[in-house]
């Protein structure tokens, strides 16, 4: 399979696009954020900018 043929959702956060990862197979529907990063970053998302 190629990247291109892969799933793929917009971040909420930095709002950039990120592909299927083979980690989330089992459950990429209830993947919301790109990284960790962003993930941690959801509460304080009103206060920069």
């Amino acid at each position: 399979m190629r990247k291109q043929d892969l799933p793929s959702k917009i971040c909420p956060i930095c709002e950039r696009p990120f592909t299927w990862r083979a980690r989330w197979r089992n459950n990429w529907e209830a993947v919301v954020y790109c990284s960790r990063r962003c993930s941690g970053q959801r509460n304080s998302r009103g206060r920069q900018r």
